[in-house]
């Protein structure tokens, strides 16, 4: 997995970050439209550019500028086959390019861009960029759809004085 998140980053790919989404009749969400501008970081630091800054289940976030949400990849395995009723990841083509969004902004986007459903089979890789804006509803027909997402970084050493947290 590494190899990939190398290719697409363009340098040496370090993981900083595994998350397992599942989906399923018991635990069923639905996620409003976003980009993922927050990274666990091991320490506060104030800064202009970054923040806010929140904690959860004890670790530190920050949001963080373009310039390090663009040295970041997410590579997004799928345990199940991810089908339009299952909640499927949505994305807005080429938003990744705008830079970190307002909320009213991804909104307006919502409404004008065409989104696409990522249908994949299991075992198949989505590659996404955190800039992205992206979305999924709740699943329909009961079926689980577990994903992991994981995240990779040209460096932990995001800038001076900011690492990124192994989480």
């Amino acid at each position: 997995m590494s190899e990939i998140a190398s290719w697409w980053l363009g340098a040496a790919a370090v993981p900083f970050k595994a998350t397992l989404f599942d989906k399923n009749p018991e635990a069923n969400w639905l996620v409003a439209w976003h980009q993922d501008t927050a990274l666990p970081m091991c320490e506060r630091r104030e800064a202009a550019e970054w923040g806010p800054w929140s904690e959860k289940h004890g670790v530190t976030y920050a949001h963080a500028p373009r310039r390090v949400l663009e040295r970041i990849i997410a590579l997004r395995l799928h345990l199940d086959d991810s089908t339009a009723d299952n909640g499927p990841l949505r994305v807005l083509p080429g938003t990744h390019t705008l830079g970190v969004l307002s909320d009213a902004q991804v909104h307006e986007l919502s409404l004008r861009v065409q989104p696409v459903a990522c249908m994949v089979a299991a075992g198949g890789l989505v590659v996404m960029r955190p800039l992205i804006v992206h979305a999924s509803s709740k699943l329909n027909d009961g079926a689980p759809r577990r994903v992991l997402h994981l995240e990779y970084a040209t460096t932990l050493d995001v800038e001076p004085g900011f690492k990124l947290r192994v989480a």
